[in-house]
């Protein structure tokens, strides 16, 4: 290991730097009232200046932490885990229904990282290789941060989804007895066998780009406004996620298209949920899925000053369900599982950062008050607004929260009484009679049922919002 000389910034002014006895650890204070600790693997002599600390040569490990308080039990946990860091870290679907990190470890003693509220609610109660450090937390946009400490001879931490959540995801997505819905998927079924056929749709089609390892349109390798911006691999599990559920339902029903368009069809889905670790494989490994947050980012290529995002969660599941249906036609097991498990970790992600209770402590008071929903989910803010509109466009942020309508849907908002409250927040800003027909029919009771099947939508018995009529409405409130 070559030796080298620190020099680590800072905006605010540093008040103090004290050593221990040995030099092998600092204590750093800040006009901010922020107190970091500096561990070194070996003595190191610092010095600073207004905003700069500064070493002389040194070779060996260096580790800071922020203290979350000044309470003298949380130096002492970092104290207990400073020898220990990891280097590098994996996450893997090992077997059904469960998600496992692997950290690659140096130094001695036991491993500390942190853990969102989700991780929490998911660790395993039986994995006796974590410790939940329960008062050691750090505040941050998604909630409170909680230590988690790992064995030093364990795998780690496994995170098991919920087994309800999974075994609703079936087939019974797309067998219905009602003319209307098996209508409405033989027509979806229809119009793919005729894109396949004709190997295009309309000026447009899609194209492999070798660069990213991933699909994009004709239009959108030459625009990258085009498609919105599928070309730079902005959205892509949501416009190929409906594709491979129309996939799924026509191999579902015709075995001759299974098997013929049986190569494609994987490509499709692999382009957002390829989960090979091989260097030489065709596409990204999990575009849009973060494995620690557990969740989907929207946003491709494109730098954002707020870091990544993310605004249709039921888009983000259906992409994820859509390729656990596609398994169920094919028969593929494995792909069932990765689908499904996927699709209820972005349901309880949703759950826990975009659906907001009245109830609710994770945001601010205000924030609370004022929403029901997160409009856009960034790295480091929450939006009210949409991408294409305003916050007071409360029917269009339902709306985008809970298209498209699936079996699955009562999953996502299975909790009856944040629905009614969903509902009575939007119902004040609706605009139009069709949006009211899809915001009412989340709120099952034998009122709004009466209310939906009266007046939702257009005049005449029309169509109401993306293509869905009265009979559907009716369906949902009568279930």
């Amino acid at each position: 290991m070559s030796e080298v000389a620190l020099s680590i910034s800072t905006i605010h002014a540093i008040l103090e730097l004290s050593p221990n006895s040995s030099r092998t650890k600092y204590t750093i204070k800040l006009n901010n009232n922020q107190t970091w600790l500096l561990y070194a693997s070996l003595p190191i002599s610092l010095s600073h200046d207004i905003n700069t600390i500064t070493s002389s040569v040194f070779s060996g490990v260096v580790r800071i932490a922020a203290l979350p308080d000044a309470d003298p039990k949380f130096q002492a946990v970092l104290d207990r885990f400073s020898s220990c860091y990891p280097v590098s870290g994996g996450a893997a679907f090992t077997k059904p229904f469960s998600l496992e990190y692997k950290w690659d470890k140096r130094g001695c003693g036991d491993l500390l990282m942190l853990a969102h509220p989700l991780h929490l609610k998911l660790l395993s109660d039986s994995d006796c290789s974590v410790s939940v450090l329960k008062d050691f937390k750090y505040n941050s946009i998604d909630g409170e941060l909680v230590g988690v400490g790992v064995e030093e001879d364990s795998h780690s931490e496994i995170i098991k989804a919920l087994i309800k959540d999974v075994e609703e995801l079936d087939a019974s997505a797309i067998s219905t007895s009602s003319s209307y819905f098996y209508a409405k998927l033989i027509a979806r079924a229809a119009r793919l066998a005729l894109i396949a056929e004709e190997g295009t749709f309309g000026a447009n089609g899609f194209l492999y780009d070798g660069k990213w390892g991933g699909i994009v349109t004709k239009q959108g390798a030459l625009d990258s406004g085009a498609d919105f911006g599928f070309g730079v691999y902005n959205d892509h599990h949501y416009h190929l996620g409906y594709f491979v559920y129309g996939v799924a339902v026509l191999a579902k029903i015709d075995s001759v298209w299974e098997m013929k368009y049986m190569p494609q069809a994987y490509s499709l889905m692999a382009d957002y949920m390829n989960v090979s670790r091989q260097a030489n494989s065709n596409y990204a490994r999990m575009r849009n899925f973060d494995f620690w947050k557990l969740h989907s980012w929207a946003g491709g290529l494109t730098e954002f000053w707020d870091g990544r995002n993310q605004e249709s969660t039921s888009e983000a599941v259906n992409a994820y369900y859509s390729a656990a249906l596609m398994g169920l036609a094919y028969g593929d097991s494995h792909l069932v599982s990765i689908g499904s498990t996927i699709s209820a970790f972005e349901i309880l992600a949703a759950k826990t950062w975009w659906h907001v209770k009245k109830e609710d402590t994770l945001y601010p008071e205000e924030f609370t008050r004022e929403n029901r929903v997160v409009g856009v989910l960034w790295a480091s803010k929450r939006d009210s607004s949409l991408w294409f509109g305003p916050a007071y466009w409360r029917e269009c942020r339902l709306g985008i929260q809970l298209l498209p309508i699936l079996p699955i849907t009562e999953t996502l908002f299975s909790d009856v009484q944040f629905v009614r409250q969903l509902v009575r927040w939007t119902l004040p800003a609706l605009a139009t009679e069709g949006w009211k027909g899809m915001i009412e029919k989340k709120d099952g009771t034998e009122e709004v049922a009466a209310v939906v099947k009266e007046g939702c939508c257009c005049e005449g018995g029309g169509v109401a919002v993306g293509g869905r009529c009265r009979w559907e409405v009716v369906a949902w409130t009568a279930k």
